[in-house]
């Protein structure tokens, strides 16, 4: 049986470069969960592994069926309730997230629902029931691929302000990451994350 790898087969949307570009991101399934509070506190920690979950529970229906997929990257979508400030100078439990992870375009609705029920016979959570299908388009943005610690990600977020700024875009949408890297078996100098905003 082959493996569908989604990092190869959606190549474009998990690369980036370490200069900003501007590009158009095509429409994509996602399973998710939306939650608030500090990304290190144990709520976080809970959702991510919600989802996880749920993404392993639907590549093993698949599987059964014949179409073995691998779970991909894990997904962030950040954003703050007051638009008007810098989000970084809000205190971290005030941010909030939307988590994702992209299926193959093939998994239907109800192999979604069905991997809920299953995961829930083996594992009491009531997070399974907060994860979401669905369809995520960005359609136009501007990205960058930042190497290193989360803590310095706004070296890379100002050169994406400056590449904004001279082709007069705003933003139009939420920062979103992509996780490139697994942060509990990379040094911190050595993630990869891949940092994108819709504008328009």
């Amino acid at each position: 049986m082959t493996k569908l790898d989604l990092t190869q087969v959606y190549k474009s949307y998990y690369s980036a470069t370490l200069a900003p570009q501007l590009v158009t991101i095509e429409k994509g399934l996602f399973i998710t969960i939306t939650g608030q509070g500090d990304p290190s506190g144990e709520g976080f920690s809970e959702a991510v592994g919600a989802l996880y979950t749920v993404a392993y529970g639907i590549k093993a229906g698949s599987k059964q069926a014949g179409r073995d997929f691998t779970v991909s990257k894990l997904e962030g979508f950040w954003w703050v309730l007051d638009s008007s400030v810098n989000p970084l100078l809000v205190p971290r439990e005030q941010w909030h997230y939307e988590l994702a992870i992209r299926l193959p375009d093939d998994v239907t609705q109800q192999q979604f629902a069905s991997a809920v029920i299953t995961v829930e016979k083996k594992k009491k959570s009531s997070l399974f029931r907060q994860v979401d299908y669905k369809e995520i388009a960005e359609g136009r943005c501007i990205q960058i691929l930042h190497v290193g610690p989360y803590s310095e990600e706004p070296v890379s977020l100002r050169k994406m302000d400056t590449l904004m700024q001279r082709e007069r875009l705003t933003m139009n949408g939420r920062h979103h990451e992509i996780y490139l890297s697994d942060f509990r078996k990379t040094a911190p100098e050595k993630l990869k994350t891949i940092l994108r905003h819709p504008v328009k």
